[in-house]
């Protein structure tokens, strides 16, 4: 197992980048979590929000109570910006916009969406195409379990290498958590982490998403959550 990759190391919170398949909770062997606190004994973490086993990418854990229930605040505030980037080989029926539903629970441990239910999920996306593939650039409005996959899976292209939602078997599940936006003690803060693990994620893959997405000039559609909605 290679080392963990520490991005940031701040009195309040560290931002640390996940491998993919590697579990977050321990759950056959030790997960990510443990890992870290097994590295480094003399900092305790609260972890903050997780990835999935397939999932690469940035994971941020508070240092302390009190900046875990800041963060907590954050969160529930929308004030926590995520951006992730997926591939598939099949074309979307839609290249960019909105998907939203209630995330329900499905067969084999899937969910899916429905028109019904207060448990929405709002993702929305950008995407191109190159050499065969299509590439998303994602901004999740909510964090449900699975909830990007299930919402690509929604318009018919599942992610690469994601075998629970009917992706192509590949070498990796092709999902990358790559940046984290928010503001701290009146700080702008912003971290980014490319891809590192995955041959369907080319090395030119900075250059490439650059190329299509320029994140200032994106006009992300507007979508205004209900106040009732579990998040």
């Amino acid at each position: 197992m290679d080392p963990i990759e520490v991005v940031l190391k701040h009195d309040d919170f560290w931002v640390v980048v996940k491998p993919a398949d590697e579990s977050f909770h321990s759950e056959d062997g030790m997960g990510f979590a443990e890992r870290l606190n097994q590295t480094y004994p003399e900092q305790t973490f609260y972890p903050l929000h997780r990835l999935d086993k397939m999932t690469s990418g940035l994971i941020l854990f508070a240092t302390n109570k009190t900046a875990a229930a800041v963060f907590g605040d954050l969160f529930a505030q929308h004030a926590l910006e995520k951006r992730y980037i997926a591939v598939s080989v099949n074309k979307p029926k839609k290249k960019q916009g909105t998907i939203s539903g209630s995330m329900l629970p499905s067969r084999r441990g899937q969910w899916k969406l429905s028109a019904q239910g207060d448990n929405l999920a709002v993702t929305q996306f950008f995407s191109f195409s190159e050499s065969g593939k299509r590439y998303f650039w994602i901004r999740p409005l909510t964090g449900k379990t699975h909830q990007i996959r299930v919402a690509l899976k929604s318009i018919g292209a599942a992610i690469l290498g994601d075998e629970r939602y009917s992706g192509d078997v590949s070498d990796r599940g092709y999902l990358h958590a790559y940046s984290l936006a928010f503001e701290w003690q009146g700080e702008p803060m912003y971290f980014e982490s490319w891809p590192k693990e995955g041959e369907h994620f080319p090395d030119s893959i900075r250059s490439l998403y650059q190329q299509y997405f320029f994140e200032p000039s994106l006009s992300w559609p507007k979508f205004t959550i209900p106040k009732k909605t579990i998040l």
